[in-house]
C-alpha cells in the first residue's frame, strides 16, 4: 500500500479536529493516506505560507482547510499553492458560522476555493 500522504487536513486549532473527524473516518475507510496540520493565517503566517508552498512538493494532492469567522485559512492556503483547496466552514460565535460560509464563498477571483453551504 502507498503510504505517501495525499490529503492534508489543515485547521487553526486542534479542537477543530472534532468537526473534521468524519473526513478523517472517510479517508481511513478508503485507505487514503492523510495528515492533520494545525496552522494559522493569523498566529503563524510564515509557517502557514511554508506549509502551503511546500505541500505539492511533499506529494499532497488536495488540501481540506477549516476556519471560522473571517475564514482566512483556506483562502490564504489557496493563495500560496496551485493544489485544490476545499474549505470547511466552522461555527463561530458570531452569526453561528454564517460569517465563515460567506467569507469562503466570496474568495477573490483567481483564488479558487471550493466550499458547500448546508
Amino acid at each position: 500500500m502507498n503510504n505517501k500522504v495525499l490529503v492534508s487536513i489543515a485547521m487553526p486549532n486542534e479542537k477543530d479536529l472534532e468537526v473534521l473527524k468524519e473526513a478523517v473516518k472517510i479517508l481511513e475507510s478508503f485507505g487514503i493516506p492523510f495528515e492533520v496540520v494545525v496552522t494559522s493565517a493569523h498566529r503563524s503566517p510564515e509557517e502557514m505560507i511554508r506549509y502551503a508552498k511546500g505541500a505539492k512538493d511533499r506529494g499532497i494532492e488536495v488540501i481540506i482547510a477549516a476556519a471560522s469567522g473571517s475564514a482566512h485559512l483556506p483562502g490564504m492556503i489557496a493563495a500560496f499553492t496551485t493544489l485544490p483547496v476545499i474549505a470547511v466552514p466552522l461555527r463561530s460565535s458570531f452569526l453561528d458560522g454564517l460569517d465563515s460560509v460567506l467569507s469562503m464563498l466570496q474568495m477573490p477571483s483567481g483564488v479558487p476555493v471550493a466550499t458547500r453551504v448546508g
